[in-house]
């Protein structure tokens, strides 16, 4: 298939694969396991297997597209998530789904017609629960695949309906019977979600390395009480605790060099909930991140003082919960250089760069060679309805995607010491 035809497909796939949960604001909404993720796996599976592939699920509903080249040898895996946040855009995660896949079928036909000599054999792969927003944690998919997270644990995971991940998977009614195959390489595209890219002119960000990360799982203890006859002084407003640590949590990025820390609450949960009583607990979620380790470490050493501070003058106790951490954590450098040398042999600007977000290949760099691509964000702008990448922005990703595919399926990147899942 020549490019420009490739291109024409994708861009048409990927108009296709949006009406699933589309949303009136030009997003999606469709959250782990819901019906709108449901269907829209559906139509891929339906497009994996018209492309040759075989379809299978294991056992926490991560969804393969199988296609041996080599039988016996480790598998090269592609891919990204089709699940969102609520009101999402249409790009996060699910771009760089069907970006692997026309990526992998072009790399088949390419082996199908002697032109590739493969060593490893090739799998597209849709990991389940990325985003977090439905069931926690986030990433789950390919956290339970590496081991990080026990598949029990996974499946035992709530919503706020009670309704379990393993209910959730159920509902499909898809055989979870595929035992992951042993994988020599991963490969991953993604919109940045950041401006850096846009704003430099970059068309392609060579990711190689993380931002250093701290969240915690924060709850505030007070009193109930009544709104309107309890006399101030004798109030302990859990509420107004946190209100207190949402400030402070965004102040310190004021206090530490610009753009060298970001700072956020989200998910506040509150206890009883009545407007007509003082909130006696309030939980939330606070996250710290930064390109330097000792940014982050001087930013938690801060957030203890405010909070000893918030205690004392809101008369609430706060318990803080270290919930995730990690430092800059970088990809192989093997794995960055052949994603600069495709770049530079299809002549597209690229340069190095650093993600802020955790994706399901920060987990699979862990365990085999990973290569991790970054396109452009209009305006930076994610987790929103307006998110959008440009046509040529986005089919020069996949163009991109197809050829680090086609060099980690010839073996570029080695393929002997292949990760073996539950090994």
């Amino acid at each position: 298939m020549q490019q420009h035809e490739q291109a024409e497909d994708f861009l048409e796939d990927f108009a296709t694969m949006s009406g699933f949960g589309a949303t009136p604001g030009g997003g999606v909404e469709r959250q782990a396991g819901s019906a709108a993720d449901h269907e829209t796996r559906a139509w891929f599976a339906g497009w994996l297997e018209r492309a040759g592939f075989e379809v299978r699920h294991d056992a926490v509903s991560n969804q393969f597209g199988l296609l041996e080249l080599v039988p016996g040898a480790p598998y090269v895996l592609v891919g990204s998530h089709l699940d969102s946040q609520p009101l999402a855009g249409r790009f996060d995660g699910a771009y760089g789904v069907l970006a692997a896949a026309h990526a992998a079928r072009e790399v088949a036909r390419r082996v199908r017609e002697g032109s590739l000599q493969p060593a490893c054999n090739l799998a597209v792969v849709n990991w389940f629960n990325e985003e977090g927003s439905r069931f926690t944690p986030s990433m789950m998919g390919s956290s339970v695949l590496t081991g990080k997270l026990p598949l029990e644990t996974a499946l035992a995971a709530t919503d706020r309906a009670g309704v379990t991940v393993a209910q959730a998977i159920a509902e499909p009614g898809d055989a979870l019977d595929l035992t992951p195959p042993p994988v020599a390489a991963y490969a991953e595209i993604h919109i940045e979600q950041g401006r850096g890219l846009e704003e430099s002119g970059t068309t392609i960000g060579l990711v190689d390395r993380t931002w250093a990360a701290s969240k915690y799982r924060i709850v505030v203890h007070g009193e109930q009480s009544h709104t309107g006859s309890t006399v101030m002084a004798d109030r302990r407003d859990a509420l107004y605790g946190a209100a207190l640590v949402i400030v402070a949590a965004r102040e310190l990025t004021d206090e530490l060099p610009e753009g060298m820390l970001h700072s956020s609450v989200s998910e506040l949960e509150l206890a009883p909930n009545s407007p007509v009583t003082v909130a006696r607990l309030v939980e939330i979620n606070l996250d710290l991140r930064s390109p330097d380790e000792a940014v982050l470490e001087r930013a938690n050493a801060l957030l203890e003082e405010r909070l000893a501070a918030i205690e004392e003058r809101a008369r609430v106790t706060i318990e803080r919960r270290l919930t995730h951490q990690w430092g800059l954590l970088a990809y192989q450098p093997e794995g960055v250089e052949l994603a600069r040398s495709a770049a530079a042999a299809l002549g597209l600007t690229h340069a190095p760069t650093m993600t802020v977000a955790g994706h399901d290949s920060t987990n699979m760099k862990d365990v085999a060679p990973t290569v991790m691509l970054f396109v452009p964000s209009i305006e930076g702008i994610s987790h929103n309805e307006g998110e959008r990448t440009s046509d040529e922005d986005s089919v020069a990703g996949v163009a991109l995607l197809t050829e680090v595919t086609a060099r980690l399926v010839a073996g570029e990147l080695g393929s002997a010491a292949a990760f073996t899942p539950g090994g």
